[in-house]
């Protein structure tokens, strides 16, 4: 059983008087072991990017650009690698893997344009021989905390854009799952990166509050729940930090009677169970306009779902691996059973699902469930896991005040061939990713991502323009320079032209 390190200087270091254990959710057996960083290792990342920060600020933007063409192209020469490992620690199939890789590698190719997106902004002459301009200036060491379901994506949403910023990086990922991220690092670090502007440290809500109470640590970003975003955008924000801090999510699909309801059913299939549910956009809420669309719905949802490929994530031509830890998978039966103690019509139950040759392994199969209401806690918790819930209304106004009425805004979509409902939809919806026929209405790299209400604390979204907000500040400079032969008497009045 090997020792996975931190990565601090461009050097591989561990501090090993607490660890973790990192299971293939496939075979439930224990693979790796993660080492959580103490104060003093937090200590030591933060003082080598303190350090690397000088000189990277003021490498000229086309050349951090260098850096992240070389990185993308070590990207995708080591598809096959990286993607083995998020399998094997994650479970999501080998083709959702490469997926989110892919996904991961949009935002490299954003960061790329860094000489574009780093351009400030000139006037001249806004008074009497007086030049203004501003520009974009990077805010010095900044961390990123990142989930499990995206071992891979979610870091490449933060650093690549904050490095070619000009700032210096600690990433504190996924202790579950840390192979791949690390792997990731190391090949930017091959594509040239300086040492120090990018440290992986591994670790629990000990090493997150040592980065929040850390002073030289200027900005944090965070992808998870919603508790912990909210503890700590609370934290940091007191201590004069800027934050982004993605939560939960309980995304809805509206499905209306004009839909075409074959398509809408291949897309709620891969958008409920792909990657078991484990996904901040996944659709874990169907909401059906009218009986007829429901009782339409649920035939032809439940010979599907009943036919789900589920196995071993190294396995290829699945839909579906297991959960990330067994504690993942009881947590979401207790689901299930909380579901049908409340009432709900249980059409398809995964539980006890058993794969041969992996009998150990943290496997459920995909759930349905019918007559789902709102006071149910499987309508309003997020249950991160392969259960779709069937709720019926009569109009698209009730299906809409349902979503608005949440807790959550993450994301949303309707399934409809009617112009004016979808427009009235996303005008009207209170979520911030919005889908018309787009189940998983992930933004590309070069929007942002984010959510609303519970969903998102934070003014500002994670990658995209918002990203580059988010990792500079703008400096504004007014500059004049006076004619020799001219003398100016003093002007105590405000100036203006």
């Amino acid at each position: 059983m090997s020792l996975i390190q931190h990565l601090i200087n461009g050097q591989l270091v561990s501090d090993s008087v607490r660890t973790a254990d990192v299971y293939n959710p496939s075979t439930g057996q224990v693979i790796h072991q993660v080492p959580l960083a103490s104060r003093e290792t937090i200590q030591s990342a933060i003082d080598s990017a303190k350090a690397a920060f000088p000189a990277w600020r003021n490498t000229p933007p086309a050349k951090r650009a260098q850096v992240m063409f070389r990185f993308k192209q070590l990207l995708e020469q080591n598809e096959a690698r990286i993607s083995q490992l998020i399998s094997e620690e994650h479970g999501k199939t080998l083709e959702d893997a490469a997926g989110e890789l892919k996904r991961g590698i949009e935002n490299v190719e954003y960061a790329c344009s860094a000489p574009e997106i780093l351009k400030g902004e000139y006037s001249r002459n806004v008074g009497p021989n007086i030049d203004a301009w501003s520009d974009f200036q990077p805010l010095g060491v900044v961390a990123g905390i990142t989930p499990f379901n995206f071992p891979a994506m979610v870091p490449l949403w933060m650093y690549p854009l904050a490095i070619v910023c000009g700032n210096c990086f600690i990433l504190k990922p996924s202790e579950r799952d840390p192979s791949s991220t690390l792997l990731i690092a190391q090949l930017l670090q091959e594509a040239g990166l300086p040492k120090g502007v990018l440290s992986v440290v591994h670790g629990d809500k000990g090493a997150v509050d040592a980065l929040i109470e850390a002073p030289e640590v200027k900005a944090l970003s965070f992808v998870g729940s919603t508790p912990i975003a909210e503890y700590i955008y609370s934290e940091a924000t007191r201590r004069g930090k800027r934050v982004q801090a993605l939560g939960g999510a309980k995304n809805h699909a509206v499905l209306m009677p004009d839909a075409d309801l074959d398509n809408a059913v291949s897309a709620l299939m891969g958008a409920a169970y792909g990657s078991c549910g484990e996904r901040c956009m996944a659709i874990s809420v169907a909401v059906c306009v009218g009986d007829q669309v429901a009782d339409a719905l649920i035939a032809k949802l439940v010979p599907q779902v009943k036919a789900l490929k589920i196995g071993a994530g190294t396995s290829c031509g699945l839909d579906m691996g297991p959960l990330v830890t067994g504690q993942a998978r009881d947590k979401v039966s207790g689901y299930i059973e909380e579901g049908v103690a409340a009432g709900a019509e249980l059409v398809v139950d995964g539980r006890g699902l058993s794969i041969a040759g992996h009998e150990q392994g943290f496997f459920l199969g995909g759930s349905l469930f019918d007559r789902v209401t709102p006071e149910m806690r499987i309508y309003k918790e997020e249950i991160f896991g392969p259960v779709l819930c069937v709720v019926r209304v009569d109009s698209l106004e009730a299906a809409m005040q349902l979503i608005n009425d949440h807790e959550y805004g993450n994301g949303t979509c309707i399934f409809t061939r009617d112009g004016e409902a979808a427009r009235l939809f996303c005008d009207e919806i209170e979520v911030g990713m919005v889908g018309v026929n787009v189940p998983l209405p992930v933004p590309v790299a070069y929007h942002s991502f984010g959510g609303w209400k519970r969903s998102l604390f934070g003014d500002l979204h994670a990658y995209g323009p918002d990203g580059v907000r988010f990792y500079t500040r703008r400096k504004a400079i007014t500059q004049r320079w006076p004619q020799r032969a001219s003398h100016e008497a003093s002007q105590f009045a405000f100036p203006s032209l």
